[in-house]
């Protein structure tokens, strides 16, 4: 381990933490009501990239305006996800599987819809050219400052609002208890869909940072959304602030893992491994997660 960059692999282990942590939250508020996972998440992501393409590559907007494109635009197709699919399965009696499968039904229709949209073939976004620097060892570049700064300020304000407002409290209160929640007057409908407009509406702004930093495409969604899982539940499926822990161990893991590959000689290709192990390790181990850690959130 010596020799190494630490400095860069801190920086690069924040970036890719900050990408995950947006995803993950976005992911574990949803299971945290609805209690089943999303797999449609990885497609609202891939839209959210696609929409903010337009935005900012067709139509010649400024960045800002793209992901808050990106953010309302995935938010709408959560929200219909919800009151066209799931609350009348849920309404039914529909199981966790026939959700899941429900979910990837979803995913699959998304996923080909935006592939018929715009071409499977990867977008480049081409007019937007961060501005680099080298500080010492360190390679740094103005988006990973605004991914980092980004994943913080959500961070702050979910917390704020989970923990000082009255949707927030709501929310944790219908994921503790939907029954007694309707009980105490609380409207779980109204608690559901904002959730799922919110949640979504994350995962857009996850999305496009992902295009941002690679290539947008129907498959954008599918390549972070291991590591997604894999940070809902080192953290504690369903729980907010263990996510946010976990998307820190996960994105250190995964840099420290690429460099140890490259020095073995071996393909960095194996990264994607990386999160898939520690994923294995946690429902063996730990299938709690860091949850018990947070047991007020």
């Amino acid at each position: 381990m010596t020799g190494l960059n630490w400095p860069q692999i801190l920086l690069n282990s924040a970036v890719t933490g900050s990408l995950y942590l947006i995803s993950a939250i976005s992911l574990t508020l949803v299971y945290g009501l609805a209690k089943f996972p999303n797999f449609a998440h990885a497609e609202i992501m891939s839209l959210g990239g696609f929409m903010g393409f337009w935005i900012s590559e067709q139509l010649g907007a400024p960045l800002p305006v793209a992901f808050l494109v990106a953010f309302i635009s995935a938010g709408i197709a959560g929200f219909l996800s919800y009151r066209l699919i799931f609350k009348p399965l849920s309404d039914k009696g529909a199981s966790l599987i026939h959700l899941m499968v429900a979910s990837m039904a979803l995913g699959f229709i998304l996923r080909h819809t935006e592939g018929q949209i715009w071409g499977f073939a990867p977008l480049t976004f081409q007019k937007i050219v961060w501005p680099s620097w080298e500080v010492g060892s360190v390679h740094i570049t103005l988006d990973w400052i605004i991914l980092i700064a980004t994943a913080i300020l959500i961070g702050i304000a979910l917390h704020f609002m989970m923990t000082r407002t009255k949707i927030g409290k709501a929310i944790r209160a219908t994921a503790s208890n939907p029954k007694l929640a309707l009980s105490s007057g609380i409207n779980t409908t109204r608690v559901l869909v904002i959730t799922w407009f919110v949640s979504a509406g994350l995962a857009g702004i996850a999305g496009l940072f992902r295009g941002v930093e690679t290539r947008v495409s129907p498959y954008l969604g599918w390549d972070i959304l291991l590591p997604t899982f894999a940070v809902a539940m080192l953290g504690g499926i369903g729980s907010f602030y263990g996510a946010m822990v976990a998307a820190i161990i996960i994105g250190l893991a995964e840099n420290i893992g690429v460099v140890l590959l490259a020095q073995a000689g071996l393909s960095t290709d194996y990264r994607m491994a990386i999160p898939f192990i520690i994923l294995i390790a946690v429902l063996i181990f730990r299938p709690q997660g860091l949850a018990k850690a947070f047991k007020g959130n």
